[in-house]
């Protein structure tokens, strides 16, 4: 389904945000919000839980457990999912679809999959023991000012930064990068996925085009910790939000396919995961 906004002029705007007004969302946002939470779905058939819980906490943002990384914040959304081959990428697709409706409302977010009290979180936000709980984000006004925190983790993380094209999408092998001009119509869509969001930046989302398919596979180093490629995989969902949500702005018909015979030599530390199929 497609979001109810603006897509591609949202995604570009949206950045994220870790100093707030030390306010709560008004009754009317909060409503906006929870109406919204209600009907997003996403094209994996996977139960994904979205949570908003408001609660006072310290205006240094400890007492909630975000380490000082957030400041001012009172509002938060939570992300849980069931064990299943597609419940991360799912789950990241629709909190990004969230996100992305929350910025065109003018509120600001950040994802935040590590620099949380895990446990706290949990235990405010009733998630279930079964379920896997990968993400949350603060949801609020923007400050006026950033927090000198929040711009020294903007330049080390280089977060206006994003991998060139040439290294991300590919034409029939991960050995030919694709050109804009073989990418056709689907620039667009790959080009919002290159700019999407990932947790320190990351970019874990590689591309190959072949035979009327986009193949989306995940990457990561030799070293990477179970727990980390498993935030990967909601990163991955990220960047699929952006390229299915522009997809169908754009009145591109297709539709997501598992494949079980891909003819494709893959690197090592590289999962596929899903196919887009191009109807014609």
């Amino acid at each position: 389904m497609k979001l109810n906004i603006p897509v591609e002029e949202t995604i570009r705007k949206r950045i994220s945000v870790r100093t707030y007004e030390p306010k709560s969302l008004s009754e009317k946002d909060k409503e906006e919000l929870r109406k919204e939470i209600s009907i997003l779905t996403n094209p994996f058939d996977a139960k994904v839980n979205i949570h908003l819980i408001e609660k006072d906490i310290a205006s240094n943002g400890e007492k909630l457990g975000t380490y000082g990384v957030i400041k001012g914040a009172k509002t938060f959304l939570g992300l849980s999912v069931d064990k299943s081959e597609f419940g991360l990428i799912a789950a990241g697709y629709q909190f990004e679809n969230l996100i992305l409706y929350a910025t065109n409302m003018g509120l600001g977010t950040v994802w935040l999959a590590a620099t949380f009290s895990r446990e706290q979180f949990e235990n405010a936000m009733n998630i279930k023991k079964n379920e896997l709980f990968p993400a949350i984000s603060p949801i609020g006004y923007v400050a006026g000012k950033r927090s000198v925190t929040e711009s020294l983790m903007r330049k080390t993380m280089k977060s206006d930064k994003r991998k060139p094209w040439e290294e991300i999408f590919f034409m029939n092998s991960f050995e030919n990068p694709l050109s804009k001009e073989e990418a056709n119509e689907y620039v667009n869509p790959l080009e919002l996925l290159r700019l999407a969001p990932s947790a320190t930046n990351a970019q874990p989302w590689r591309v190959v085009k072949k035979q009327g398919f986009y193949h989306f596979f995940e990457t990561h180093k030799s070293n990477t910790k179970e727990d980390e490629i498993m935030i990967k995989k909601v990163d991955l969902g990220i960047g699929i939000s952006h390229f299915h949500q522009v997809a169908l702005e754009r009145g591109l018909a297709g539709n997501f396919e598992k494949l079980t015979d891909l003819k494709l030599q893959v690197p090592d530390n590289t999962n596929y995961v899903i196919s887009w199929k191009i109807d014609k």
